[in-house]
């Protein structure tokens, strides 16, 4: 009897799983270069003779005051346009956990480990480093997070063909990271607690479930009741972004008979590109604007805080994912892709010390309106900036490798929309591209 083939890191994927990846993918690419512009535009517009209007917008309060929603433009986009963000998170998190990557112990141990390193390791060098200088440990979790949008935008930038499993890791990653940053705003990151206000909000929730249980459908239903679970929760002390992420946890994945999509599918559809392409850049619009003068820049290298933020997402990524990475393909005694090498890990590792958008928003709710939260953001830029240099140098390198694997994975010679890798019988296809 022939001994069983040993699980391969990084193979070759399932087609369904492939199909749904590549096109959350290609939102998060779109939306990432709209989310780079828009850092972009906020630096160069925060650091003109013109920052005084930028500073009168993002300070400009509207709302309903009687409701006590009287907000300032930047805080509405940190509350609320980001609450949209973290439901579409929340909605891929439950995928992952109901049909990717997360819903078996053994495909959900390499990225979760991984995962769990790479938050680790950063907040653990942060608060090594604000400890010996001195600082504050208020921002052990700013850099914490990995943005997979602006991940994405410098791959597209550096035109490198990375295969679609590392990709996949990728993504995977970074949801896994966002569960951990929703975790840290919910627990970390409150306010004085209104029990009645989050009471209120808990029963939106289960109003909500029951919705989707009983197979309600009706977007005046979840609309309104959604706004008001948003509300509540923030009213409730506890930040509103976490209300977003409850109802994308709640909402059904799998469909019924007669059902096209999943209830899940079909609202990630309709927000996905509002949250990629509107929501997390007009954010990145009104929290991206610092200042980099010298005395600003030599801030992020001499005080504790920021230099923590540096050195956590830049050097505490790469040791926690890669380290992660190869000891949990150890002890599961599985073997990495032969086509692939463990420099292609260390690339991926570095390019996922790109912290922006969650690292940005913790930053705020560590440091409000402190001149240190300010320079942690400056940190948070650098450091985003810092790694997708480096990783672009790494990827690169491989690059001619990335596009003759690409090239194979998409070989579809009878033209049948499937590529022909997907086709063959087991026997036929390598052992590396088995997962």
């Amino acid at each position: 009897m022939s001994s069983p083939r040993p699980r391969i890191v990084f193979g070759l994927m399932p087609w369904p799983e492939r199909q749904a990846i590549a096109s959350a993918l290609r939102t998060e690419t779109v939306g990432g270069l709209v989310l780079l512009a828009a850092a972009v535009i906020a630096l160069i517009w925060a650091n003109t003779p013109f920052s005084g209007a930028y500073e009168a917008i993002r300070d400009f309060h509207f709302g309903i005051p009687a409701l006590g929603l009287d907000l300032s433009v930047g805080h509405w986009t940190a509350d609320g346009l980001l609450a949209v963000f973290f439901l579409v998170a929340g909605i891929e998190l439950k995928r992952e956990l109901v049909v990717g990557e997360l819903r078996t112990p053994a495909t959900a141990a390499l990225p979760v480990i991984a995962a769990v390193c790479g938050m680790a390791v950063p907040a653990a060098l942060y608060a090594m480093t604000a400890g010996l200088g001195g600082g504050s440990l208020d921002g052990w979790a700013v850099p914490m997070a990995t943005d997979i949008a602006f991940a994405l935008a410098v791959l597209a930038v550096i035109s490198t063909h990375l295969p679609a499993a590392l990709r996949a890791f990728l993504l995977t990653l970074a949801v896994v990271d966002d569960l951990g940053a929703i975790l840290i705003i919910a627990v970390f990151f409150t306010s004085d607690l209104n029990l009645w206000a989050l009471g209120g909000a808990f029963a939106g929730l289960a109003l909500f479930y029951l919705l989707q249980r009983y197979r309600v459908r009706g977007w005046w239903w979840y609309v309104p009741l959604g706004i008001a679970i948003w509300a509540l929760m923030y009213h409730g002390g506890v930040h509103a972004t976490v209300a977003g992420v409850a109802m994308g946890l709640i909402l059904r994945t799998t469909r019924d008979k007669g059902e096209k999509t999943s209830p899940a599918s079909r609202v990630s559809h309709l927000l996905h590109p509002f949250s990629a392409g509107i929501a997390v850049p007009l954010f990145a619009l009104f929290a991206a604007g610092v200042s980099i003068s010298g005395p600003a820049l030599a801030q992020v290298f001499t005080s504790p805080e920021p230099l923590g933020v540096v050195i956590g997402l830049v050097v505490g990524k790469v040791i926690g994912i890669f380290l992660g990475t190869y000891l949990a393909a150890r002890f599961t005694k599985a073997e990495l892709n032969p086509d692939l090498a463990w420099a292609d890990v260390l690339g991926l590792s570095v390019l996922a010390g790109i912290g922006f958008t969650v690292a940005l928003l913790i930053g705020e709710l560590a440091f409000p309106g402190q001149a240190t939260g300010e320079h942690v953001k400056a940190a948070v830029l650098i450091a985003s900036v810092t790694a997708a240099v480096l990783a672009a140098v790494l990827l690169r390198r491989r690059n001619a490798l990335y596009k003759r694997l690409y090239e194979e994975e998409n070989v579809d010679a009878d033209a049948d929309g499937i590529p022909d890798i997907y086709q063959r019988g087991e026997a036929d296809q390598p052992a590396a591209q088995h997962n």
